[in-house]
């Protein structure tokens, strides 16, 4: 019985405080709305592909509960944004109830067909406005997008079963045509020189076939899909030829590799892409002043380590933000000179089951602080283990790094994994390398592989987390390159901003500079 009564009396009690409420009487807005923000910026899309979705939070500073006549798009139906409003989708909304004190929020995203706004430009600003209210209580939030126009390159989709083409060529160099289950498509003859006049964004990978050459010219750009990338078959060849800007500061002529998504929000994220993809029998492959960043491997190159020239030619270039491998290279050859890599899931340069490599005035570095890695910034190994766990073993012909800086966040940058089934050769000449280790520890007075090695000092990297891999005036690296012999010294001149480096060499990509407060 007392039960009873207690929950009469919390009932009554219940009834009388909501009869005196005013909770459910709304006053109509006067035009006193405050905003999160005055115009909502989002950010540049390519043309037909959604954007991220933002928010706009709606204050309702007064004391009393009001309701907002209409909340609408300055174009209605026919604008190009869309609206969220109070968890209901449209573009167009009457009588939204705000409560005193209260906010609520707005979220925004759109899909525009640049064809709908312009046939005469490559990129286009497109402008609306959240219409609060109508007359003279009207408030307005603006909302401005950066359409790009792009060349798009996809696959095929059959219309009846909806399955994706995929890729059949010579996988391994044998002249056999594999079927593979990598969706993509070869690009035409026409499509095998990118330019810089509009973006390419790609779906797939995107195959150069079977003698055939892909150049992209000096300022293009290359957005990849998830899952996607470019891949290199046999006896086909890529060509990408950047050029240093007029501005010694500022690559801005250099080819650009990244993911397709282009919110500041995804400037940085690893494991946006696949790869640039260097299959067995692929010849020539030369990359100079190219960007590559946000992929799951930067480069994949695999096979042909006796070519009479190295398969893989990479100069005055980055890879940033891989979050597996910068360069990964399998029982294949690989020259790289001014190159910088940094922030790799696993290495930021890893040469396995043998191969040839040759590496001078480049940056190894790997300040990955996303999650844990296994691996240093540069890993050899002439082996690989079959699906019993025995080892297969190759030769390492060769693994030359001069004037090098192999460094990071780990306490050991360096890993050299020996199985004694094939040779093993390697040599490190005037590197700075970040090591210490007690499990692996590597005998740096071996005079066989190792000479004028700098153990742990500080290379003063400008911010290095932030792939800012410039030295500056406090660099053990300074002056400190190889410069008895001209082979070295004349064989890169230059550093990869083009500053001379012939009389007093610093170690790495770069020379160093003084940084500015």
């Amino acid at each position: 019985m007392k039960r009873v009564l207690s929950f009469i009396l919390t009932l009554s009690i219940l009834v009388l405080w909501s009869s005196c409420r005013k909770d459910f009487e709304f006053d109509p807005s006067t035009g006193t709305l405050e905003f999160s923000k005055d115009t909502v910026y989002l950010d540049t899309v390519f043309t037909d592909i959604g954007s991220s979705t933002y928010n706009l939070k709606v204050y309702n500073r007064s004391d009393n509960d009001i309701v907002i006549p209409t909340v609408r798009l300055g174009e209605g139906q026919a604008s190009n944004y869309r609206l969220n409003v109070d968890g209901l989708a449209g573009k167009e909304f009457e009588n939204i109830e705000l409560l005193a004190k209260d906010s609520m929020f707005i979220f925004v995203e759109t899909t525009i067909d640049i064809q709908d706004l312009t046939n005469s430009e490559t990129q286009f600003l497109y402008t609306d406005a959240i219409e609060f209210d109508t007359g003279a209580n009207q408030q307005k939030v603006e909302l401005v997008t950066l359409v790009k126009d792009a060349i798009f390159i996809y696959p095929n989709r059959d219309d009846t079963t909806g399955i994706i083409e995929t890729l059949t060529f010579d996988v391994d160099g044998d002249g056999t045509q594999d079927e593979t289950n990598i969706q993509g498509r070869f690009l035409e003859t026409s499509e095998l020189t990118f330019t810089n006049e509009k973006p390419y964004v790609i779906y797939g990978y995107a195959a150069v076939n079977e003698g055939e050459t892909l150049t992209i010219e000096a300022g293009a750009r290359v957005h990849f899909h998830a899952n996607s990338g470019l891949i290199v078959t046999n006896n086909a060849s890529l060509k990408v030829n950047g050029e240093l800007s007029n501005d010694q500061d500022l690559l801005e002529n250099e080819v650009i590799f990244e993911g397709d998504r282009l919110e500041d929000l995804f400037s940085n994220i690893p494991g946006q892409w696949g790869t640039i993809w260097l299959f067995v029998g692929s010849v020539d492959n030369d990359i100079n002043y190219a960007t590559i960043k946000n992929a799951s491997v930067g480069i994949l190159c695999e096979g042909n380590q006796d070519a009479i020239d190295d398969k893989l030619t990479i100069t005055n270039s980055q890879i940033y933000n891989s979050s597996n491998f910068g360069i990964l290279g399998r029982a294949t050859s690989i020259s790289g000179e001014n190159v910088v890599i940094n922030n790799s899931g696993q290495s930021s340069f890893a040469g396995t089951l043998g191969g040839k490599y040759n590496f001078t005035h480049c940056t190894l570095a790997n300040y990955w602080n996303t999650s844990f890695r296994q691996f240093p910034s540069v890993f050899l190994n002439n082996y690989v283990l079959d699906e019993n766990g025995t080892p297969i073993s190759n030769t390492l012909e060769q693994a030359n790094f001069n004037n090098c800086i192999i460094y990071g966040n780990d306490n050991a940058e360096l890993l050299l994994d020996e199985n004694n089934g094939s040779a093993f050769n390697y040599m490190f000449t005037n590197n700075l390398i970040r090591y210490q280790s007690n499990t692996n520890p590597i005998d740096f007075t071996d005079s066989m592989h190792f000479a004028n090695i700098i153990l742990n000092e500080d290379p003063d990297f400008k911010d290095g987390f932030e792939n800012m891999l410039m030295i500056g005036d406090d660099s053990a690296a300074n002056n400190l390159g190889n410069n008895l012999y001209d082979f070295y010294a004349n064989q890169v001149p230059f550093d990869i901003l083009n500053t001379s480096r012939i009389t007093s060499p610093d170690l790495g990509a770069y020379q160093h500079i003084t940084f500015e407060d």
